[in-house]
């Protein structure tokens, strides 16, 4: 039994992931922002849909769910205590998830919503362990800090960067090109950055995903991921005029940094 792992376009920006089994045909939905191009997906593969799994409640991540599953019965996973009311099964921290013969743990990564959850899996049937990250790690990048702070992101961003190197990063936005920009300015002398900016252009210039990419990638590129990275210790210790700054601080600087950037 093997398993597939597809990203579908949506929106202006975002991506649906698809996993299915390539022998019964049986399909899960990740963060369906608009029905169409799952559904669509869905019926030019033809594949059946079994389970939705939600990572947060953001509508570019779950107002497609309604016309997705219809009347159908299709379970909806997602995280507990969140706003959006179609969850069927509310997932928490260190609770499991089955499908077919894949498990995910569940993570809680809070720092863009208070409700935002990871499904990580290393199961068997995966080619590369996986985590589907939603808005909470990006390609050189992660979300925006609308309902947490810095320190609450970085205590997420420890649990996923703790997973193996090869580990692949599904995570819900193409916003590669930007997050590389600012990946640049954050360590400009960086050759493997440089390197992965072109990259990035010549994917995106033929109409190719950028994602997803690997969690070993992301810890040598992604400033994020990097607070006690001397490189980019030093660059957010500049910025901010200070020295002796912790991590919390240090991801405070480079985040607040990238909600203004230019670039």
């Amino acid at each position: 039994m093997s398993y597939q792992i597809d990203a579908i376009p949506a929106l202006s920006d975002n991506y649906i992931w698809c996993i299915h089994d390539t022998e019964s045909k049986a399909a899960l939905i990740v963060d369906p922002g608009e029905a169409a191009p799952a559904l669509d997906f869905l019926e030019r593969n033809s594949l059946t849909l079994e389970a939705v799994l939600l990572t947060h409640h953001h509508p570019d991540h779950t107002q497609g769910v309604g016309k997705l599953i219809g009347d159908s019965g299709v379970p909806v996973h997602g995280p507990a205590d969140s706003p959006f009311g179609g969850i069927t099964n509310p997932l928490r921290e260190g609770d499991t998830l089955g499908w077919r013969a894949l498990s995910f743990q569940i993570l809680a990564v809070p720092g863009h919503t208070r409700d935002h959850i990871a499904f990580n899996s290393d199961s068997p049937g995966l080619s590369q362990p996986i985590t589907l990250c939603g808005d909470a790690l990006f390609a050189c990048g992660c979300g925006r800090l609308f309902e947490g702070n810095p320190a609450q992101m970085r205590a997420s961003l420890v649990k996923l960067r703790e997973w193996p190197d090869n580990t692949l990063v599904c995570c819900g936005h193409e916003y590669t090109r930007a997050n590389v920009a600012f990946a640049r300015a954050v360590t400009p002398d960086d050759t493997e950055l440089a390197e992965y900016q072109t990259k990035v252009e010549r994917l995106r210039e033929a109409g190719q995903p950028s994602v997803p990419t690997t969690l070993g990638q992301e810890r040598r590129l992604n400033p994020f991921l990097r607070w006690d990275d001397p490189a980019v210790v030093s660059s957010a210790e500049t910025r901010a005029g200070e020295h002796g700054l912790d991590g919390d601080r240090i991801f405070g600087i480079i985040r607040e940094w990238k909600d203004g950037f230019r670039g």
